[in-house]
């Protein structure tokens, strides 16, 4: 197989039509590392946002259990990636987020800026930092995607196109980022935890490396420090050439899921769907806020797609730079 054969797959498939399968191909065979790290960023950016800053320090989960919080997050939208909406484990992940953000007061606007994050990060995380930018057709399957995770999730006023989702984020950061206490705590916490997946003595550069990733808007929220220029260049100048090395890379063959990643530690021994995240009191029997033609009581199902398999190495051979 050729560096760009996949491309020219994707650009005989149709973005509105066949969404989950580009999704697939950019997230699990083309940008494994990258989106990864991109959705990180993502969620990271909602810290600045006072209101949801606000909550998810109330929770306690990123003071308590941040390992358990990143690891709940990435596999559940793992796994509707990888088992996509029609799937039974797609239906009880998407489940299991509902439930979950239904225990909370989060307005619309929240999650819908939220959803946009998931989809513009990304494409400015490849654009600048991948091997090759991301397609247009690849731009509006991501979207896609998105809009219709969101629906499934029961977001109103979803924007319909990659451009609608980039003005969605922009306007909603300009008018609302800001300081909070409870913020700038879980984004302690977070740099704390990548900093964890690190040896003790690399803990200062991880925290180091990982300012320098953020813009100014994201750093004046928060209250931090301006990196100094150099090791703002330094840092992306290394991503970069991370990029042009992996060009030069055989293609991958065999997709990369997220809970084949390194950074989840908290189940070594698989992963049931049904059992992930939190169950707040008095909320277990919370449903979806759509109707999707399932149960809530549809049987649990494991994660990994196969009963207590465990995940997959960590960061070995092609797997470490992709």
């Amino acid at each position: 197989m050729k560096r760009y054969e996949r491309l020219e797959e994707i650009r005989r498939l149709d973005p509105e039509r066949d969404f989950l399968r580009i999704y697939r191909i950019t997230a699990t065979l083309e940008f494994p590392w990258d989106i990864t790290r991109a959705l990180e960023l993502a969620l990271y950016r909602t810290y600045a946002v006072p209101s949801i800053g606000r909550l998810l320090a109330g929770t306690g989960e990123f003071s308590g259990r941040p390992q358990k919080r990143y690891d709940d997050t990435a596999l559940l939208l793992d796994t509707v990636v990888e088992h996509g909406f029609d799937s039974e484990s797609g239906r009880t992940a998407i489940r299991r987020i509902n439930q979950m953000h239904r225990s909370y007061d989060i307005s619309n606007d929240d999650m819908r800026y939220v959803l946009c994050t998931f989809v513009v990060v990304p494409r400015r995380w490849v654009d600048a930092y991948g091997w090759r930018r991301l397609s247009g057709h690849e731009r509006h399957a991501i979207a896609a995607y998105y809009r219709t995770l969101g629906k499934h999730m029961g977001i109103q006023d979803i924007p319909g196109s990659y451009d609608e989702f980039e003005r969605c984020l922009e306007d909603y950061e300009a008018e609302h980022f800001g300081w909070d206490e409870g913020g700038r705590r879980v984004s302690d916490a977070t740099l704390d935890l990548m900093a964890s997946w690190y040896p003790r003595r690399l803990a200062p550069l991880v925290r180091g490396a990982s300012l320098a990733l953020l813009d100014d808007p994201l750093l004046r929220a928060f209250r931090y420090e301006r990196p100094h220029p150099a090791t703002r260049a330094l840092v992306r100048g290394a991503l970069r050439a991370r990029g042009r090395v992996v060009r030069l890379l055989p293609p991958r063959r065999t997709p990369h899921y997220t809970r084949q990643n390194p950074e989840i530690k908290g189940y070594p021994d698989g992963y049931v769907v049904a059992e992930l995240g939190t169950f707040p009191a008095g909320r277990k029997g919370a449903v979806c806020p759509v109707p999707h033609g399932w149960s809530a009581t549809d049987p649990a199902t494991a994660g990994t797609g196969a009963a207590g398999a465990a995940p997959g190495p960590a960061g070995s051979g092609s797997d470490a730079a992709e």
